[in-house]
């Protein structure tokens, strides 16, 4: 007589792989200068240990709906966590640059089924009451992983070594491995879908050409470069290929089900994890630069002022989790995209005399406000999907947010460049001798212009206030975008009947 399913440890082994995957979209970054050192690598070249695991990722996501119908979920996430400790291990002992370069693809490739396939396994398992609560937890993996990998990535590259950056993926790879393989019960996959190899190719080259024009574009001054013209070029053609093809296709043997596009809480549930993923990791991804390029924070203390965002997330999906099921999801929802707003509008209020609660307040009301998006959010998504379109469904959700989260880096590193221009040339008209400043001797023989050494302090301080505001001018946007987005909440429909929960994923106790 069978058991009952082990929620828990089924739980615990699939969030460690979760954590791993999640971990290491940023937990690599502070350790991109010592990287560049060791391997003689210039700025330009060491950008690509980012920029391979982002691509290859990108790319294989799509995959997950097809590897799991033809080999079975088991399969699968054991080969996707096996594969991405070893590539972790080969990151951490490369030599040279196209050692850790080719372990970086790696890593991207194996690990893009992880997230997806932990939230179809957490939703298979757990009944309809139970699912909100799930979501919470798979969403404390997704959310808090790329939030922590700075401040974890500082401390191990201060206190050991890059490396270590890497290997620190071993033994939590070895505890989900053994997890998943012990209480997750091995299905043959069912075998409905045919790969389609136009399909898959005309996306994965749609995919690619995106997440490189947006990797890269900065760098090469958008589409002043050829690279980004010829990027934009072939992801236009493929993309429209790859519709056209879709459309064309039955839905048996097209690489998307495009039977996902016609339920409309999927669909609407697409555009917000979009816009999530826009404003969560654009400000992320603000905020420590701000400190250490502007304030001058060292890295450890960059870490510990913007880590208690974390603790926002974690408390708000314990709450909201709780709340799912008993609440119509549009209040949560509102509530959190309205805290999120709060947060951005103090961001607004900025300036170069920051003190650390300054920045700790508003990252913890923001985390606070986007764990009350997130779970919300991803039960809506899938409270009126089919089970068996799960797999598919879940991998374009992580999809879709990850490419929201590449357009709003770039999105607000190529404003903070421009605006830094712009604010710096505004400022530099009001430097003139009939500005009443000058008329204190002290500021006069300070920032005399017609002595170079002066005029260079001068400067210095004109930049720092420009890209003060420029950064102001980002948090705006951000801002702008959260508030326009609330009245997308209404076409959220409630689901009036919990969906079919299967238990054929999970081993006995």
């Amino acid at each position: 007589m069978n058991r009952p399913i082990n929620r828990r440890m089924i739980t615990l082994s699939i969030m460690a792989a979760t954590i791993m995957q999640t971990l290491d979209t940023t937990i690599a970054n502070v350790a991109l200068p010592h990287m560049q050192g060791s391997m003689s690598a210039s700025q330009d070249q060491i950008a690509w240990v980012l920029t391979a695991y982002i691509v290859a990722a990108a790319i294989a996501t799509p995959l997950t709906g097809w590897l799991t119908d033809r080999f079975g979920q088991k399969s699968i996430f054991l080969a996707s966590v096996a594969g991405f400790t070893i590539a972790s291990t080969l990151c951490g002992l490369s030599q040279s640059l196209g050692q850790i370069v080719a372990a970086r693809l790696l890593q991207g490739v194996f690990g893009a089924a992880l997230v997806p396939l932990a939230q179809v396994v957490l939703l298979d398992i757990n009944p309809p009451e139970k699912q909100g609560p799930a979501m919470a937890i798979w969403g404390l993996g997704v959310m808090v992983g790329p939030i922590l990998g700075p401040t974890l990535g500082g401390w191990l590259t201060d206190a050991y070594d890059w490396r270590w950056v890497f290997f620190i993926n071993i033994p939590i790879g070895i505890i989900a491995y053994f997890g998943i393989w012990k209480y997750i019960r091995p299905a043959a996959g069912l075998r409905r879908m045919r790969f389609d190899a136009f399909g898959f190719a005309t996306l994965s080259l749609a995919i690619g050409s995106l997440q490189l024009m947006l990797d890269r574009g900065q760098l090469n001054d958008w589409f002043s470069s050829t690279e980004t013209r010829i990027e934009a070029v072939v992801m236009t053609v493929s993309f429209t290929y790859f519709i056209a093809h879709t459309l064309l296709t039955p839905a048996d043997k097209s690489f998307v089900d495009f039977r996902l596009m016609k339920n409309g809480n999927y669909v609407t549930g697409l555009a917000f994890i979009f816009i999530v993923g826009l404003v969560l990791y654009a400000t992320r991804a603000l905020t420590p630069t701000m400190l250490e390029d502007l304030l001058g924070y060292p890295v450890a203390t960059t870490g510990l002022v913007t880590a208690p965002a974390g603790l926002g997330t974690m408390a708000a999906m314990v709450i909201v989790g709780r709340m799912v099921g008993k609440v119509d999801l549009r209040l949560p929802l509102f509530f959190g995209f309205s805290v999120t707003a709060v947060a951005l509008w103090q961001m607004c209020g900025y300036s170069l005399d920051l003190r650390a609660s300054d920045i700790v307040w508003p990252g913890v009301i923001q985390g606070f406000g986007t764990g009350f998006v997130f779970v919300p959010l991803s039960a809506a998504a899938f409270a009126t999907l089919a089970p068996q379109m799960r797999a598919q469904g879940t991998a374009i959700f992580s999809l879709v947010r990850n490419i929201g989260s590449s357009i709003g880096i770039s999105l607000v590193q190529t404003m903070l460049v421009r605006n830094t221009t712009v604010a710096h040339a505004g400022l530099t008209r009001a430097i003139n001798y009939a500005n009443p400043a000058w008329h204190d001797p002290a500021v006069a023989a300070a920032f005399d212009p017609t002595r170079a050494p002066n005029a260079a302090a001068l400067d210095a301080l004109i930049t720092r206030q420009a890209s003060m505001v420029a950064y102001i001018n980002d948090f705006y946007l951000m801002l702008i975008l959260t508030v326009l987005v609330i009245p997308l909440i209404l076409l959220i429909r409630v689901p009036k009947s919990p969906g079919v929960v299967i238990d054929r994923h999970a081993a006995l106790e």
